[in-house]
């Protein structure tokens, strides 16, 4: 498949994607009203980056998904903070900026037909940034919507990381 037919592809797959959520918000409303999307000053920061992610695929540049997934993932986390009031959570929060990049190598890499290549790095990139969300969540409060599980939540991210290396290192290329 071709660069061109691929980003008609996921434009497209955008498409629908938007239509049936605007379809599902409409017939059953108590399904997204959990969401309560309201219009305020982050989601402009949010269409941003899907504007950036149309730019690139009517051009033809997959590698405009990266800029676009770190503008629209920064405008996902000001709406949290503005709808919450917990300005505080930056102190963990810049730790998904990392996995934002790899979340748009990876959609850069669906889109450009080269996920052999750079897929590897961007789902390192992505778990990377996880477990340091995780990490830097657990010293400044931030697992305590997990309630009375929260400190399981360390052990079980130690044992998945250990996990991780595991099978990165077995799976490695020679």
């Amino acid at each position: 498949m071709d660069k061109r037919n691929r980003t008609q592809l996921v434009l497209g797959f955008l498409l629908i994607l938007a239509a049936a959520w605007l379809v599902l918000s409409q017939v059953r409303p108590e399904w997204t009203s959990w969401l309560r999307l309201t219009f305020e000053w982050p989601m402009w920061v949010m269409l941003a980056g899907a504007a950036l992610l149309l730019i690139g695929l009517a051009t033809g540049a997959p590698d405009m998904a990266v800029p676009a997934c770190i503008v629209a993932g920064v405008g996902g986390i000001l709406y949290y903070q503005n709808a919450t009031g917990d300005w505080a959570s930056w102190s963990y929060m810049w730790t998904l900026l990392p996995g934002l990049g790899g979340l748009g190598s990876l959609l850069s890499a669906v889109i450009g037909g080269t996920l052999k290549q750079e897929g590897r790095h961007a789902v390192n990139t992505i778990f990377v940034s996880i477990i340091l969300f995780a990490i830097f969540a657990a010293i400044f409060g931030g697992l305590d919507i997990l309630g009375p599980y929260k400190d399981y939540a360390l052990i079980g991210l130690l044992f998945v990381f250990g996990l991780w290396l595991i099978l990165r290192g077995i799976f490695r290329k020679q």
